[in-house]
Parts: C-alpha cells; structure tokens; sequence
C-alpha cells in the first residue's frame, strides 16, 4: 500500500481563505495583511485592542521525540487544537514550519505523522 506525495495530497482540497479563518479566531480583518488568499500576517495593533479582555492561554510545543509512526510536534500541536475544540475551547494552532522531516530525508512526507 503506497502513500500518496505531499503534492498529490494538497492537489486534492482548496485551501480555506485566510479572512474566513481570521473571522472564526475573532480577528477582524482590518488586521489582516494580505498575502494573497491564504496567508496574512497579523498587525500587531491587535494586540492593544484587546488590552481590556482577560488573558488567553498559550499552549508552546516546542521539543519532542517523535514516535516511531513519525507523530512529532506538528502532529501533537493539531491534536491539543483538536481536542480544546472538541470540548468547546476556543483554540487555534500556528505552525511555522510544519513537517521539515522530509526536507531532510528523516521521514516520509504525509505518511501517517508529523
């Protein structure tokens, strides 16, 4: 049984615009800077309006041994979102640089982890 490429995978769903997701995080998207439909950065004037709301929490995955089925960090970072989701936590993951493994041939890209 083969697995199909990180290309092939990709190819096959449309890419959710960034506005969309912004709006279900509660970000207005007067702080959106656009790159495209998928990518924003976020101003950072946000951060003063919403200096009178209580503070969130801040889950960092920043280190971890992956698992011999290659579940690492990017993997446990989707699923603590998942799961906070699940029972009626506002959550959202930010990943900088998801699943560099197969960049440097440490593991199979979209096979199964990471």
């Amino acid at each position: 049984m083969g697995f199909l490429s990180d290309i092939e995978i990709a190819q096959q769903y449309e890419a959710k615009d960034i506005r969309d997701i912004a709006k279900t995080a509660g970000i207005d998207e007067k702080y959106l800077e656009m790159y495209g439909r998928n990518k924003a950065k976020v101003d950072y004037k946000l951060l003063g309006d919403l200096a009178d709301k209580p503070n969130g929490k801040l889950i960092l995955v920043t280190a971890i041994n992956p698992t011999p089925a290659g579940e690492g960090k990017t993997t446990t970072s989707v699923g603590l979102t998942d799961g906070l989701r699940h029972i009626g936590k506002k959550a959202i993951v930010a990943l900088r640089e998801p699943s560099l493994g197969p960049v440097f041939g440490v593991k199979g890209g979209a096979a199964g982890g990471g």
